[in-house]
């Protein structure tokens, strides 16, 4: 089973609503708090919600990475999932920082 690139939007093509979009969701907000804390193997993302279904998961990283907040690369068997914490800062100054920290 071969492992692929997923599509990553440019940063000047990352919109503010498309980002506080999907920060709106405690599920998806809760993935980008864990992701913060360091870059994390697909499988761990949500761990604090073991009972989501892996379809439910998928979904929130498709939205996190199609906004642009998250990076999900081949790792191996699996895919690494990053913030693009520098890159957002650049484009929405402070951000990140305001909603992470509420």
């Amino acid at each position: 089973m071969a492992t692929y690139e997923l599509e990553h939007p440019a940063i000047e093509d990352i919109t503010l609503t498309d980002v506080l979009f999907a920060l709106s969701d405690p599920a998806r907000l809760e993935i980008v708090r864990e992701v913060a804390a360091g870059p994390l193997d697909m499988a761990a993302c949500g761990a604090t919600n073991p009972g989501l279904p892996k379809s439910t998961k998928s979904h929130l990283m498709k939205v996190l990475r199609e906004a642009g907040i998250v990076r999900n690369v081949p790792n191996g068997r699996g895919r690494l999932v990053s913030l693009r914490k520098d890159e957002l800062d650049v484009r929405f100054p402070g951000l990140l920082d305001s909603v992470l920290g509420s």
